[in-house]
């Protein structure tokens, strides 16, 4: 097969999909490997580096495009990229479809095969390649979160972990799964007092068990988050539902009832967010104000330390972009229901229900086409 590896058009987006050492796996099993030039630089991999590993580079990304078979990204095609997609060529990135309706008509109207990072589930509903970023976005939350707490940037101006004689901030997380842990630990590691909240029981008995004493839990509901809110300086939104847009657990009106300078971190801004005031923001403009509550809403945080996310990520990519290309999607998906579960649209049409949904826009089994 001919893998086509792009560079990252995306704003401040720094990372890339496929590293040398997945070039020369796949160039070993006889692929063909395209990378743009310059594509890894932003992760710290030279153009030599690939060219030593087996690929060829090429110098734009309309040519990357044009040679591949399947393209492998990092994040969604964006609109200078959506031309550029053409019929039965296989896209294996990060689509996030259910928070952007531009995108879903783009790739329908393609006719592309579009397999979905996030989508990608194992029998135990862990969602692989989506773990590696959410375990990056979940420990920045709290980075970001507590730098934008500081008096310079509108915030609070409170120290996250206090210091003796002088309470530590209190954060609040929204969501028990990878993110939410992830924000967890760190908030607790830098000494804050954290409140982590979950619709499932179960859930929170593990979080209850494996976190230190100054992580508490309690079950999430509009009474309690309302409660909470008022007292606490920093609230991450880490909540997911697989391919769906996300719920709004934090509403307009609730603002008012936050601390001046309160900061919000929506890590599922790129699924739509769990805040209704959050729209996606960029590295390079990170953050608005609304209400004199400071929103932190940049819908690609792991692209802000990209070698450590490039390699988190290609850790956890690779194997299921060799089965693509030794098989071919189709075999490769009848044989791994894992990536059958990350298959969102085929030429054209939409197998994913939630998609579906989100624009309320046509669906078909996955079934009928495999």
């Amino acid at each position: 097969m001919i893998i086509g590896v792009p560079k990252e058009i995306k704003n401040n987006e720094n990372r890339v999909a496929l590293i040398p050492a997945g070039v020369q796996e796949f160039t070993k099993r006889g692929h063909q490997v395209f990378v743009q030039q310059t594509a890894g630089e932003g992760s710290g991999f030279s153009d030599d580096a690939y060219e030593e590993a087996g690929a060829t580079l090429l110098p734009t990304i309309e040519e990357v495009y044009a040679k591949a078979e399947m393209i492998m990204k990092v994040k969604e095609p964006i609109e200078p990229e959506y031309e550029l997609v053409r019929e039965d060529q296989v896209l294996f990135t990060y689509f996030h479809f259910a928070s952007s309706e531009a995108l879903t008509k783009a790739m329908a109207k393609s006719k592309a095969i579009c397999i979905a990072y996030e989508t990608v589930e194992k029998a135990d509903r862990s969602l692989p390649l989506l773990i590696p970023m959410s375990e990056v976005a979940g420990r920045m939350s709290i980075q970001q979160g507590a730098k934008y707490l500081e008096k310079p940037m509108k915030g609070r101006g409170i120290l996250l972990g206090g210091v003796p004689g002088v309470k530590p901030a209190n954060v609040l997380i929204l969501g028990g799964g990878v993110v939410g842990t992830q924000a967890a630990k760190m908030a607790a590691g830098l000494g804050a007092d954290v409140t982590i909240m979950d619709i499932n029981l179960q859930r929170l008995r593990y979080l209850d068990d494996v976190m230190p004493a100054n992580v508490h839990t309690m079950m999430s509901n509009e009474y309690n988050i309302r409660e909470l809110i008022q007292t606490h300086q920093l609230i991450v939104g880490a909540v997911l539902i697989p391919g769906a847009k996300a719920p709004n657990l934090i509403t307009k009106d609730m603002l008012k009832d936050m601390q001046p300078g309160t900061v919000l971190v929506d890590v599922a801004v790129d699924q739509g967010g769990c805040i209704e005031t959050c729209t996606p923001t960029t590295h390079q403009d990170p953050t608005f104000i609304i209400d004199d509550v400071v929103h932190y809403c940049v819908a690609n945080m792991p692209g802000a330390v990209p070698f450590t996310s490039t390699m988190a990520l290609t850790n956890a990519t690779l194997p299921y972009a060799i089965q693509l290309a030794n098989k071919g999607w189709e075999k490769a998906i009848r044989e791994n229901r894992e990536l059958l579960l990350g298959l969102n649209m085929i030429n054209g049409n939409i197998v994913y229900e939630a998609v579906a949904e989100a624009f309320d826009m046509p669906f078909k089994p996955v079934e009928e086409f495999v």
